[in-house]
C-alpha cells in the first residue's frame, strides 16, 4: 500500500505515523508560566540530539482537533525552562493521568499524584518518583507550522541531572537492566523494557565488519539463517579460517550422523549456528558452518 501523506486529514496522518515510527521515549516536562503556575505533561516526540552541547528536544504539537497550543509550550515561551524527568513502568499510569487536558492553572502534579521536589539551578519543579531528572535552559522553540498537528520544536540544554543511586551500577553510570524503561507506539499502545526485553548488539567501532556482501554464497544464501544472522556473521574483519583445535560435541555428532547425506548436514548445521548466533556466539557459529560439506 502506498499512501501520499498530503491526501490524508491531519487526524489519518497523525495516526500512521505514530503507529510506524515507534517506539518514542516520553518527555515528562515540568514546566512554569510567569505567575508561578506549574505545568506537567508527557510528550513522545522527544529524543536526544546532541551530546557535546548535551541537547534534548521535545514537541508539543499542535493540537489536531482545534489547532490549539498546549500550557507547556505556553509556559517555555514565558519562563524558557524545563525539567524533563524520565518515564519508568512505574509510573506509566499517572503519566497517561497528567495527560488529561486539564484547565489552565491546574496542578498536574496533585491531580496524577506526583510529588514536585525543587529543582536546584531552574524554577520548575522535578518529579520526586521519576529515576532520572534533567534540569534544562531552553535555547530555542521553532515552530514548524501553524496548522492543527504542527510541531513547535523545544530545543533543551541539559544543565544538570539528577539520577536515582539504585539505577547505577559499581563504575556510577546507568544500568540499563535496573532501570525499566517505557516507550509510547501508537494510539493507546505502549511497551515496556526490562532485563527479559534487553539484548546487545556488538558495534564494530574498533573494526570495519567485512559485510554481508564477503560471506560466502553458502552461507549467504542460506534458506535458514535471517538477515540478522548474515549481519552478525558479517561484522567480522576478516573471513574466519577452520581452528583445529576448536572442539564442539554437538557438531561432531551432526557431522557422524550426516556424512552420507551432505545436504540434509549442511542445514542441520546452519540451524545450529543460527542457535548459537542467537546466544551471541559469532566466533563459535562461524566453525560451525565452516564444518559444511
Amino acid at each position: 500500500m502506498l499512501i501520499e501523506l498530503g491526501s490524508l486529514s491531519a487526524t489519518r496522518r497523525h495516526q500512521y505515523l505514530q503507529y510506524a515510527v515507534a517506539p518514542r521515549p516520553i518527555c515528562f516536562a515540568s514546566t512554569i508560566n510567569a505567575k508561578g503556575e506549574v505545568n506537567l505533561s508527557p510528550f513522545s516526540f522527544f529524543n536526544m540530539f546532541s551530546s557535546t552541547p548535551p541537547i534534548l528536544i521535545f514537541s508539543p504539537s499542535r493540537r489536531v482537533r482545534d489547532n490549539t497550543v498546549k500550557h507547556t509550550l505556553e509556559n517555555v515561551l514565558e519562563v524558557p525552562e524545563v525539567v524533563i524527568n524520565i518515564v519508568d513502568y512505574s509510573m506509566v499510569q499517572q503519566v497517561s493521568l497528567a495527560s488529561c487536558e486539564y484547565g489552565k492553572g491546574v496542578d498536574e502534579f496533585m491531580k496524577a499524584g506526583f510529588t514536585p521536589e525543587p529543582a536546584s539551578r531552574i524554577q520548575p519543579p522535578m518529579v520526586k518518583e521519576s529515576k532520572i531528572r534533567m534540569e534544562c535552559k531552553v535555547q530555542e522553540v521553532k515552530p514548524l507550522g501553524a496548522e492543527g498537528g504542527a510541531g513547535n520544536l523545544v530545543i533543551c540544554e541539559v544543565l544538570c541531572m539528577h539520577i536515582a543511586d539504585e539505577i547505577l551500577d559499581q563504575g556510577g553510570m546507568i544500568d540499563q537492566r535496573k532501570l525499566k524503561h517505557v516507550a509510547r507506539l501508537g494510539g493507546d499502545w505502549y511497551c515496556a523494557i526490562d532485563e527479559s526485553t534487553l539484548f546487545e548488539v556488538e558495534k564494530p567501532n574498533t573494526h570495519t565488519g567485512i559485510g554481508v556482501d564477503a560471506l560466502p554464497a553458502s552461507i549467504r544464501l542460506s534458506p535458514v539463517l535471517t538477515g540478522n544472522h548474515l549481519g552478525q556473521l558479517g561484522n567480522v574483519s576478516d573471513v574466519p579460517h577452520i581452528d583445529p583445535g576448536f572442539q564442539d560435541e554437538r557438531l561432531t555428532q551432526i557431522i557422524l550422523y550426516y556424512s552420507i547425506t551432505p545436504e540434509e548436514m549442511d542445514k542441520v548445521l546452519h540451524h545450529y549456528a543460527a542457535e548459537l548466533l542467537a546466544k551471541g556466539k559469532v566466533r563459535e557459529a562461524w566453525q560451525v558452518l565452516l564444518a559444511q560439506a
